[in-house]
């Protein structure tokens, strides 16, 4: 095991020994009505006579037993093209399940949104609060106490880390993530990207580019880019939560309903009542935590991971900071490139080997710890095989699996760079973290230029337009922060900034606000905090003023006069409009109770001191 990892590892577990363990008793006292019988028998008989009023007669005559029954959790919708397979999910389940001596019910459902939908609209600032709906939905769903194990359906941007939070509140059962798989590749995502700056520029008209998009996004599963969506899929996996090689097989073949079938085989015997027990709350331990983020910095992953570990380690009693994501990042090899970091898709990267020879190369170089539980059994070398299809039964490759281009995966002996995809800049400005894995790929890593300062998005995009950006500039977007209004992503804010670099411009992006894991090449120090309307320097700065972000130093200056930064007064704007409409009024008590980024920017409790 790397010295460095292991240390910082060691550090989170002192950090969050006492929460830990305060956790762990929850979790345990959960359990002390049973004795080795199914917590439906903990109910009167007329509560469980509620829960088995829909069964047919063998499942009521099972309900009756000792047998488990497993709660399913889904996110279907017909919106999103990523939920629209766990439509026939339930009943597959249900059988499998059936078929191995239990009985599964669907507990409940969760709302999905689809952030590419919902992009630079309205819509868009109740995406993060969502995650924190997510996780109550679940809690929701479980807290029946009906069930013994649980499966959660879920996948995209706020779904899987919002199923995980609510989860790990009932950490006392074994839950299994089941995925549905990345759509087939449609358009190359450069083309994709190319042909939006070209409608930015006014050189293809609206039709033209809503056709390029639809062969971009042209069936069920998840986009092809490694953005937050793919980044939740293969943290999953990395951390146990999904059958091994589950991530990105597509929908709709037989090797995923094999995959899928297989997940309802494998509750059954993770269950106290089956040999095997593992409840979530135990298996997703410290070590677990640091398995994600060093997947994370190996591959470059979304930036808003950033946020849903440290949400996701806070429910399970455990406390990660930014400054664990920055040392593991000077330590951890960056050795895959995907799109954005790459010209090769999700697709390309299953292809090359996946996770089975991504976890391979980890656990070779000593960058993963081993010694953790999974859905699979224990140890993380469970998943550097491959799963595949023999007799039409699920089987996996006898030998580790290795990577079949370096160009997609490389060995951690011989990354493409070494250090990870993910750092934290830091300065008088306050605390950020920007995306290094894409900067290698036309963008400068040290910007010192004069800030132009905008307090909405769509007034960036204006002044672009109207031809104010063709300078050396750090565009400064605020008030988009959790407090301010509830942070959405400023995705459509890359466009006009890659044209300025590409018009040979110097150019970079400060802000409170979030830009997810297809941030591209434009270096941007985003998730800042303090926000603006929280206080924060941010609320000062103006025009023409210099800032300095050096990623290579971590340093995010505003290089004015402090004597002139203490007569200057916070800007304070009227949020108003960014409250009402399209429904966020209603949200109102969870954003104004959101933490800070590095906190998780979440409004729910978990179990850390704060």
């Amino acid at each position: 095991m790397n010295s460095r990892i292991k240390k910082i590892t060691e550090r989170i577990i002192s950090r969050s020994s006492k929460s830990r363990n305060n956790y762990l008793k929850r979790i345990a006292k959960a359990r002390e009505c049973l004795k080795n019988r199914p917590f439906r028998h903990c109910l009167p008989c007329s509560n469980l006579a509620h829960g088995m009023a829909v069964c047919d007669r063998e499942e009521a005559k099972a309900m009756r037993g000792e047998v488990p029954d497993i709660g399913i959790i889904t996110a279907y919708n017909d919106m999103l093209s990523a939920h629209n397979p766990f439509e026939n999910y339930p009943q597959l389940l249900k059988d499998e399940v059936a078929e191995t001596g239990g009985v599964a019910q669907v507990a409940g459902g969760v709302p999905a949104m689809c952030d590419g939908v919902t992009q630079g609209e309205p819509g868009m600032d109740l995406s993060l609060v969502s995650r924190d709906v997510i996780a109550m939905s679940v809690v929701i769903g479980l807290s029946h106490n009906l069930f013994d194990g649980a499966m959660l359906l879920g996948m995209c941007d706020k779904i899987m880390p919002g199923m995980l939070m609510g989860g790990l509140q009932f950490g006392h059962l074994p839950m299994i993530m089941v995925p549905t798989g990345p759509m087939p590749s449609g358009i190359a995502n450069r083309e994709k990207a190319k042909a939006r700056e070209d409608f930015a520029q006014g050189k293809i008209d609206r039709q033209a580019m809503l056709e390029i998009e639809t062969r971009s996004y042209h069936s069920p599963g998840t986009c092809t880019f490694y953005g937050t969506a793919n980044s939740n899929q293969l943290l999953a996996e990395v951390m146990g939560l999904h059958l091994p090689g589950a991530s990105f097989v597509h929908p709709g073949t037989p090797l995923r309903e094999a995959l899928t079938r297989a997940a309802g085989q494998r509750i059954v015997h993770l269950t106290h009542l089956a040999e095997n027990y593992m409840p979530v709350g135990r298996m997703i331990s410290e070590k677990t935590i640091v398995n994600a983020v060093v997947a994370l910095l190996a591959t470059g992953g979304s930036t808003n991971e950033t946020m849903h570990i440290v949400a996701v380690a806070r429910a399970a009693g455990i406390t990660v900071n930014w400054d664990d994501f920055s040392d593991l990042s000077e330590v951890t090899p960056f050795i895959t490139k995907i799109y954005p970091n790459g010209p090769a898709d999700i697709n390309g990267f299953q292809e090359a080997g996946g996770v089975a020879a991504l976890v391979n190369e980890l656990l070779t170089g000593g960058y993963l710890h081993n010694e953790v539980d999974t859905v699979a059994g224990p140890g993380l070398e469970r998943y550097t095989r491959l799963p595949e299809l023999k007799n039409g039964k699920l089987a996996y490759s006898a030998e580790p699996a290795k990577s079949l281009d370096r160009e997609v995966i490389a060995p951690a002996s011989k990354p493409f760079d070494a250090g990870g995809g993910l750092k934290l800049v830091a300065g008088n400005l306050g605390r950020a973290v920007i995306k290094t894995s894409p900067l290698a790929d036309g963008a400068r890593t040290v910007v010192e230029a004069p800030a132009l300062v905008f307090n909405d998005q769509h007034d960036l995009f204006k002044a672009f337009e109207d031809g104010k950006l063709d300078r050396d500039l750090v565009a400064v977007v605020r008030f988009q922060g959790p407090r301010g209004n509830g942070m959405p992503e400023l995705h459509k804010v890359i466009t006009p900034l890659s044209i300025i670099m590409d018009r040979g411009f110097a150019a970079a992006l400060v802000t409170d606000g979030r830009l997810s894991g297809a941030s591209g090449k434009v270096p941007s120090a985003i998730h800042l905090h303090p926000e603006a309307c929280r206080g924060g320097l941010l609320a000062k700065i103006m025009d023409g003023d210099i800032i300095r972000l050096d990623t290579a130093k971590g340093l995010l200056e505003l290089k004015v006069d402090e004597d002139e930064l203490a007569g200057r007064e916070n800007v304070v704007i009227s949020l108003e409009d960014k409250h009402y409409g399209m429904g966020r009024q209603i949200f109102s008590p969870l954003r104004r109770s959101l933490t800070s980024a590095e906190k998780g920017g979440s409004s729910i409790f978990t179990y850390t001191e704060e």
